[in-house]
């Protein structure tokens, strides 16, 4: 992997194949999805597989937790997945008033969340985040954790102003993305590394190669010089970084 880019014969020839395997038993048809039984029965092996320190980001998301507790604290995860984030919040804090909700746009996820938790005081939702009807500042925290890469970059400004609006003042947003290098060197250095870590992580050379292309106009990600510009630009203007390896990164930021 000396070279994190390829030939368009390579290119073509990958566009073409009809089933990519990614690794952890996920064969997909074409591009990446997260409306798929398959990738929502296997997604907690393999995400907590490719993305590094994926556990040691929840760990961090629930020790800043209680900063921001109030008598009767209303918690949202913002493309939950299968629930697993929301459940650790429930398991680690049950003697707390917490109202907690994952919401995801994938049904096939959200029925996963469902099977995983039978716990009635968590609420899951199949539901877009723009749609879901909230009151101003009615929120104390948001969770995004490797959500908003995947939105289409023209209308992540709605979410991230939604979240902006809906939060209380002194509430806090977790937001985790991967982000691109500042400029294509960096790019290079940080894909090869990448490439390089989920090796150790037991994918082959096709796995790594076919989830790359499966990947391609499906996640999208800023820099971090990006999305600090559009924190900005939604209201915000107190967030610090709380975790980082590589294009992997995490922001805590407060109204």
């Amino acid at each position: 992997f000396s070279k994190p880019y390829y030939s368009k014969t390579s290119i073509i020839l990958f566009m073409e194949r009809k089933n990519r395997k990614t690794g952890d038993n996920i064969s997909l048809k074409s591009s990446w999805t997260f409306k798929d039984k398959n990738v929502a029965k296997n997604f907690n092996e393999h995400v907590s597989k490719s993305v590094p320190l994926y556990d040691e980001g929840h760990e961090i998301i629930m020790d800043m937790l209680p900063n921001f507790f109030n008598e009767r604290t209303k918690i949202i995860d913002i493309g939950c997945s299968t629930g697993t984030l929301v459940q650790k919040i429930r398991n680690n804090f049950l003697d707390y008033e917490l109202d907690l909700v994952g919401i995801d746009i994938s049904k096939e996820m959200i029925n996963e969340a469902k099977r995983n938790s039978l716990d009635k005081k968590i609420k899951f939702n199949q539901q877009d985040f723009v749609k879901l009807k909230l009151d101003n500042e009615s929120v104390d925290i948001f969770i995004s954790y490797y959500t908003i890469q995947f939105i289409r970059p023209q209308i992540r400004m709605k979410y991230l102003r939604k979240i902006f609006d809906t939060l209380h003042w002194g509430g806090a947003f977790f937001w985790f993305e991967k982000t691109r290098g500042s400029d294509a060197r960096f790019q290079d250095i940080l894909t090869n590394a990448y490439f390089k870590y989920k090796e150790r992580q037991g994918y082959s050379s096709e796995n790594i190669y076919e989830k790359y292309m499966s990947l391609r106009g499906v996640l999208e990600p800023f820099s971090t010089n990006g999305n600090i510009d559009l924190l900005k630009e939604a209201g915000f203007s107190d967030f610090q970084s709380i975790l980082k390896f590589g294009p992997f990164e995490g922001l805590l930021c407060i109204k």
